[in-house]
């Protein structure tokens, strides 16, 4: 039988606790879990990506089935070049579900890759990224919406 393994592709700029509820739930269901950070060079990141890196690195520094990569170009060559057979996503709501049933119909015409979705856990399902930066520009409190290593990155 061939090792399920699964890519959950993002940008998380930063990482919050919305992703970690999708990716903890998503290792109990795969062999393997690869964070893939997508470079893009037109986007403009509130963290460096070295900085996500780390975030990312040190959040799930004790769990063997995770990985963490960076890739460029489309998610699918991605997932072709290491050998998953499936991306994972998370939803938050009912307009995440439309833009994702169309990107994971898409990708499946480009490949055979299958996309798996788990929704958000409910408590969770308000925090975005963008929803972290603004409180992080505003100078809000945001240690209750990311991991432990996104306040540790932020605040040296």
């Amino acid at each position: 039988m061939d090792k399920k393994i699964a890519v959950f592709p993002g940008s998380f700029d930063p990482l919050t606790l919305g992703h970690l509820d999708v990716i903890q739930r998503g290792i109990t269901l795969f062999d393997a879990l690869i964070i893939a950070i997508g470079v893009n060079t037109e986007k403009k990141y509130m963290f460096s990506l070295e900085d996500r890196l780390e975030i990312l690195r040190e959040t799930f520094k004790d769990e063997p089935k995770i990985s963490v990569h960076t890739y460029s170009g489309l998610t699918v060559d991605f997932c072709k070049e290491i050998k998953a057979n499936f991306i994972l996503r998370g939803l938050r709501n009912p307009a995440d579900f439309e833009f994702e049933k169309a990107i994971a119909h898409t990708n499946r015409k480009l490949s055979e890759i299958e996309t798996v979705f788990l929704l958000t856990s409910s408590g969770k399902s308000y925090i975005s990224s963008s929803i972290v930066r603004d409180v992080i520009r505003h100078e809000g409190d945001y240690s209750g919406l990311v991991p432990k290593a996104v306040v540790n990155i932020s605040t040296r």
